[in-house]
Order: C-alpha cells, then structure tokens, then sequence
C-alpha cells in the first residue's frame, strides 16, 4: 500500500451515480472545485443493474401487450418475443457495462474523479484506495457529500451462499431467459421482473410473504398486477415465505413454509435494500457503520456543518428522481453556504427539499403500469387528514377505449376534505406512467380542487380521467 499526499478540494463526492454527478454538476455549476469517488462504474446502480436496463427488459414487453390489445395488430404480435434481440437492446442501454461516456461527462464539467473505495477519515476527509492499493486523501473545504445509495438486501436462510442467488443486478444484466425462475418478495423489482422474464420465455413462480403486491401503494393496484400476471402465466403465491433453499444437480430447491417444495433454474430475491454504509468510515466522524443517515430539509448531518447525504442513503425516498432532486438541493445549498449567498430555505425555497415528504410519484413499468403520488387512504388516514377516496374505472374514459380493446384500469385520487388539496392519486393501467407527472403537479402545488376543473384534459386522451375524478368527487 502506498499513501499519497493530501489533495484539497471544495466538496469531495462519495459515489458517483446518478445522485453523486447531480451533486458534483450543481457544485461545480456553483464554481466550487469538486472531487468524485466512485469504487464501481461512474452512473452508478441506475444506470447499469437497475433503471435503465429493467426498462429496456420492459419494455418489449409493454408494447407488444398493448399491440395484443388492438384489432389490426394483434395477430402481427401473437409470437413470442425475440428474447436475444430484447437483450442485446438492454446491453445497448447499459453501454455494454462501460462507463466511458460518464466518465466523459463528468470531465465535462471539470469534476475530478478518484476510482476505488472511499472512506470517511474524520471531519472533511476521504481515503481513497485505488486498485492498486495506492491510498489518496482528499481533505475538503466546505463539504463532503456522501452518495453511496444501498445494496440487495438477503435473507439469512440456511442453503442460501451455495445457491448463488439473483439479486436486483443479477436479474437485470442475466444473459439469457431461465427455464423456470422463482421470485422471491412482493415489491416493484419482484413485480418488474416477474412480468419482463415471464414475457422473455422464463415460467416464473412469485412467492410473496403478505397478502398481495406493492403494499406500499393502493391494495387495488396490487390486486390488478397481480391478475394480470397471472393471466400471463406466472403462479402468484401469497402468503407464502421460503424457508430453505438449495442447489441439487444444478436445479434450485425452494422449501416453503407451506411444506411444498420449488423447483427452478435460478431463484431472485427481491427482498428489500440496505444502506450501502457499512465500510465508508461512518464511525470516524461518530455514526453507525450500515446504517441510514439522518439528514435535514438541506440534506445536511444535523450536528456538522460539513457532512451531507444524498438519495438512497438517507432513507427518505428510495427513487433516482428523487435521489437527483435532493441532489440538485444539496449542491445548491453548499454553493450558497459556500459562497455567502442567501440560503433560501422557506418551505418553497430552492435550497430545502419538500417533495420527498409529500408528493413523491413513482411509476411500476408492469402490465398495467401502476402510477401513484402522495399518500394512499390509508396512509393519509393515518397521518391525521380528514379526507375521503374518490375511485374511477377508465372504462368511463374514452380515450382508454381507443388506447385498447377491453382496457382495464382503476383512478383514486385522495381529497383532504378541510383543505380542498389532494393528498394522493393513484392510478393503474396500460400507459398510466405517463399520467403521473399532471398528479404530481397538483399535490406538490397543492392545487385547489376547484381550481383542477380549468385544467381542461385533451379529449379523446387517457388523461380525461381526470374529469371523471372531479365529476365523482363533485358527486358525493
């Protein structure tokens, strides 16, 4: 191991992914000299094992779905997908797996980019240790921004190390379609990819540990995501957890607690995320290795003026928008504290995040497409508002019609009866991902009710179930 001298910089950045380069372009945008460590591939998780290659894998599949649906073209995509031909389109996205074009992005804004592991060596420090064991410090002047995301949650199961289980990144960067797949978990990356390997030739069993998929949303969108895999082939199994598992001759065995024995080619567990803490030096400036950390509407350490922490890592959303967003507030924060301009930090300032306590939209690329914002019913209900649930079929919508023959879909938006806001919308059906955006709108600006009925949707679109909402809500 050779140690180098110390290397001072403005901010020093620990993880370069999507959240990371926002941070670094926001501070360099500033005029502030800006460090990035990055020990994988610049672009991060999204760009290479989650976002950008799951929805490439997706899809194919959406859009021969939707063709299925439609008189004149449904015989023309009867035949299966070309699986090979899908995949090669997901290498495209994902650059092969090889970052120099990010790499080149971020010389574009003159960010300085370190490769190897980083960690924190107390108060405004970073050792960097490159592959070649060379160890580098970077000391900064005015802030550290830690930007290190999570990592595939597993459980602990007896079996488990031998099988060599998909994660997350196994599932989205896997080679080939297997015979028969097993998803373990009941979220939107178990949802996701059930739905993409299902459609690319896998026969996937979905063993889900609750009563139903994407608890974290309306029960109704999980109710029709989960018929519709059904229809499509996958044995969704709830209330079902895996007890064991097992690699017998090249075949994984799952035993259930139901007593019933799984086989497959390859299992997935899509069992949750952790933070991605556990070796970047929290304890040398008086955290928790592994765990969450804490931040304020500035995305800062509360007791330091120094540290910050962006995206995943912080627990307050777990989404790239959203991480980006805090992004962009963290980078113009330590700009303004750095350079003694005016800190807005008033509920709507430019240097305090809000929407990642209220109005976080979030899109499931299944089939359908489930899209919600805000608070479900039950979560408003249970954050105190006094509100009531408003639900609409999109088959009073005309241009769900056209969209497709026998389009099946649901709306629900939550309406805070004292203060004539919306809380939440949710909404559930093919192409409903790019509705999302417009329900965004209006519970982050807290749009009157009232004032949504001169907001006049484009007739025939999908979009008009917005005036069904109104006129339902107008009705009760």
């Amino acid at each position: 191991m050779t140690e180098t001298e110390s290397i001072a910089y403005d901010v020093v950045v620990l993880g370069a992914g999507p959240v990371g380069e926002n941070v670094a372009d926001r501070t360099r945008a500033a005029g502030l000299t800006t460090a990035v460590v990055e020990s994988e591939l610049v672009g991060g998780e999204c760009s290479y094992w989650a976002c950008m290659p799951s929805k490439a894998l997706l899809r194919p599949v959406i859009a021969q779905a939707d063709g299925r649906r439609l008189p004149g073209l449904a015989q023309a995509v009867q035949g299966p997908l070309d699986t090979p031909a899908v995949l090669a389109r997901r290498d495209e996205y994902t650059s092969h797996w090889k970052d120099d074009g990010q790499v080149a992005w971020l010389d574009g804004i003159s960010a300085d980019l370190y490769r190897g592991h980083g960690r924190l060596a107390g108060p405004r420090a970073v050792t960097v240790t490159a592959p070649d064991g060379t160890v580098t410090t970077l000391t900064a002047r005015h802030a550290v921004a830690v930007c290190t995301g999570t990592q595939a949650q597993l459980p602990d199961l007896p079996g488990l190390a031998e099988v060599k289980p998909w994660t997350s990144r196994e599932a989205t960067s896997a080679k080939a379609a297997p015979g028969r797949l097993i998803v373990v978990g009941g979220g939107v990356v178990a949802a996701e990819m059930a739905t993409a390997w299902g459609a690319l030739g896998s026969r996937v069993t979905l063993l889900v540990r609750g009563k139903g998929l994407l608890n974290r949303m309306e029960p109704f969108a999980g109710e029709l995501v989960a018929e519709a895999l059904a229809e499509a082939g996958t044995d969704v199994r709830t209330g079902v957890t895996v007890e064991s598992v097992s690699r017998q001759n090249g075949t994984v065995v799952a035993v259930t607690s139901t007593g019933e024995r799984i086989e497959a080619d390859e299992i997935l567990f899509a069992t949750g995320r952790v933070p991605h803490t556990q070796d970047i030096g929290l304890d040398t400036v008086g955290l928790e290795p592994g765990s969450w950390i804490e931040v304020d509407d500035t995305l800062r350490v509360p007791g330091t003026d120094w540290l910050y922490a962006c995206g995943d890592v912080n627990h307050r959303a777990l989404l790239t928008h959203q991480g980006k967003y805090q992004a962009r507030i963290a980078g113009d924060a330590i700009g303004a504290r750095a350079t003694g301009s005016p800190l807005r930090d008033e509920p709507w300032g430019a240097h305090v995040a809000t929407a990642d306590h209220y109005a976080v939209p979030q899109v499931v690329f299944t089939d359908p497409e489930a899209a919600a914002v805000g608070l479900s019913l039950a979560e408003a209900e249970e954050d105190g508002h006094r509100v009531r649930a408003v639900d609409v079929e999109f088959s009073s919508v005309a241009g769900a019609g056209l969209y497709a023959e026998g389009y099946k879909g649901r709306a629900r938006m939550i309406v805070d009866l004292d203060e004539q806001i919306l809380r939440g919308v949710t909404f559930v059906g093919p192409g409903v991902g790019e509705l999302i955006h417009s329900a965004t709108v209006a519970v982050a600006g807290r749009v009157p009710v009232d004032r949504l009925w001169h907001a006049v949707a484009s007739y025939p679109t999908l979009s008009e179930v917005w005036l069904r909402l109104l006129e339902a809500n107008r009705g009760k």
